[in-house]
Parts: structure tokens; C-alpha cells; sequence
């Protein structure tokens, strides 16, 4: 129901906006398999405009979105731009392109982008944006008397992603599921 209300969504962006969507996917806790009741559904997708558009002198906006609400946030990026803050180690982008919940893909573009990931990523671009979200969230999300159990997560995911950089020295996974096994269950006993 909901995947069919997203792609009537694209498919209307398609044709309002002279677009064709290249790759649209899910980003956000549904993608990072810690989803709550209350979570809305965060689609981000990459477009390509029509070939005139990027010979005009004028500057396009660069941004397609859709005014957020409850359930549904979706907006995308435009192709040129999306290539520029792929070669700048995007963290975001590299999470959609590792999505686990995809709407709709060219396959040869995402297939491109994904082989390209590891030869572009930087480490310590990917180790700063994680640590700085792992930061943000600790001291402004997990300080109140009262805080959603979904919160930890939101700080536990970018520092289990920061250490998979430095320990694996590759692009970590979007998934939270891949990023625990950095988690040792096992409790050293003191002796």
C-alpha cells in the first residue's frame, strides 16, 4: 500500500517537474532496520533533467522535494549535484546507494555508483560525519529525564559506523543489523 503511494508520489514528481528518476530509495530507521510505529517513510531519490536544462546559462535549483508531513518525507537531488557530493564522500548518498528498500533504479546507474563507492570513499570524510551525528544526538537527544529507546540507536549507529571505518577501512554498511557484529557480546571477567 505504502510502496504504491511512493512510486504514484515519484511518478508524479516525473512528470510535474520534466525529470526521470534515476534511483529512489528508502533512507532514515526503515532503511536502517530499527523502523518505530511512529516512523514516517524517508524516500530520497537522484534525477536526471533533460539534457536543454543542463545547456542553459541559467542556474536550476539543484533540489526536488515534496512538502514533508507525517508519513511521508521525499526529495532528491539532482544529478550534477549528487555527482559532485559523490566525489566529496557523502555519507548520506553512499547510505542510499546501499539501501535495502529501493523504489526505482536505473540499474546501470546504480550498478556504476556502487562499484565505484570503495575507489571514492574517504575515511576520515565518513569517520567525521559519523562521529559528529553520534555526537549531536549523545549530547542533544539522550540528555532528558525521558528519552524513546529508538534515540540510542540513533547514536549507536553512526559510532558502530565510525568504527567499522577505522577498524575495516571501508565504506560502512547502512544496515544496522551488518554494523553490530563490531558489538562483542561477551563481558571480561574480572579476576
Amino acid at each position: 500500500m505504502m510502496r504504491e503511494t511512493i512510486n504514484q508520489k515519484l511518478l508524479e514528481l516525473e512528470q510535474q517537474q520534466n525529470i526521470r528518476i534515476l534511483y529512489a530509495c528508502e533512507s532514515g530507521s526503515r532503511a536502517w532496520g530499527f523502523a518505530s510505529p511512529d516512523s514516517d517513510f524517508d524516500v530520497r531519490f537522484i534525477y536526471a533533467r533533460q539534457l536543454n536544462d543542463y545547456l542553459n546559462i541559467a542556474d536550476i535549483k539543484d533540489v526536488v522535494e515534496l512538502p514533508v508531513n507525517e508519513i511521508l518525507d521525499i526529495g532528491g537531488w539532482d544529478l550534477r549535484k549528487a555527482l559532485k557530493l559523490f566525489l566529496k564522500s557523502n555519507s548520506p548518498l553512499y547510505e542510499w546507494l546501499q539501501s535495502p528498500i529501493i523504489y526505482q533504479q536505473d540499474d546501470s546507474f546504480a550498478t556504476t555508483l556502487q562499484a565505484l563507492m570503495s575507489a571514492y570513499y574517504s575515511q576520515r570524510s565518513g569517520a567525521n560525519h559519523y562521529l559528529s551525528m553520534a555526537f549531536n544526538t549523545l549530547t542533544n537527544d539522550l540528555q532528558s529525564s525521558e528519552v524513546k529507546m529508538k534515540r540510542y540507536f540513533y547514536a549507536l549507529r553512526p559510532a558502530l559506523a565510525c568504527q567499522w571505518i577505522i577498524e575495516k577501512g571501508t565504506v560502512p554498511p547502512m544496515e544496522f543489523a551488518h554494523l553490530r557484529v563490531l558489538i562483542n557480546d561477551s563481558i571480561p571477567v574480572c579476576h
